[in-house]
């Protein structure tokens, strides 16, 4: 029997340990969002939401996430009594923009299968966020996960013009290209200026 949700619990381990036990009840659940962030970014950003897409009803959630001992709140949110990590269930489709996602990647942990979004649709995700909110904090949590993670650049940038941002995923490219390069070194800059 896997260990039990407890206060050390992380992210990606109560995100797999509800994603397994849905799977099993027969349940499609995608992991989104901050949560998808933290789990590719191997906990460098930090979510205490972990926002999952779904169809299911209430009452069917509400059954899976009593037997891993989660109790129901406002709306679709469910608390642990041993965790501070909060899970919410979001409409279905998964979107990442205005694109609808139908494939997604699952990642086995000893927690169980992880359902989520892949790292370029958790990226465009946070994008998303950045382009129609100017969430700063999403722009930073985009890059994160993109230097961390491959991902196919000529992708993002077809849907981030499909999204009407080509401008402000020019800000996201120019900023990944520095975060990439790291700090230059003072004798580096000094070579560049005679040069």
């Amino acid at each position: 029997r896997l260990m039990a949700i407890n206060c050390r619990s992380t992210i990606q381990t109560v995100a797999a340990k509800v994603s397994q036990a849905l799977t099993n009840a027969g349940i499609t659940a995608v992991l989104t969002g901050g949560g998808a962030v933290s789990v590719y970014s191997a906990n460098k950003y930090q979510s205490h939401d972990i926002d999952f897409v779904t169809a299911a009803s209430r009452r069917e959630l509400s059954s899976v996430m009593a037997g891993l001992g989660f109790v129901q709140g406002a709306g679709r949110h469910f608390e642990h009594p041993r965790t501070s990590l909060v899970i919410e269930f979001v409409a279905w489709p998964v979107t990442v923009g205005d694109e609808v996602v139908w494939k997604w990647a699952s990642i086995r942990t000893t927690a169980g299968t992880l359902q989520i979004l892949t790292p370029s649709q958790c990226i465009k995700d946070r994008l998303a966020a950045f382009f129609h909110w100017r969430d700063s904090q999403s722009l930073e949590q985009a890059l994160l996960v993109a230097k961390s993670n491959r991902v196919l650049m000529t992708d993002l940038a077809r849907w981030s013009r499909a999204e009407g941002h080509a401008d402000d995923y020019e800000e996201f490219r120019r900023r990944l290209r520095r975060i990439r390069r790291g700090p230059i070194s003072g004798s580096a800059r000094r070579l560049s200026r005679s040069g």
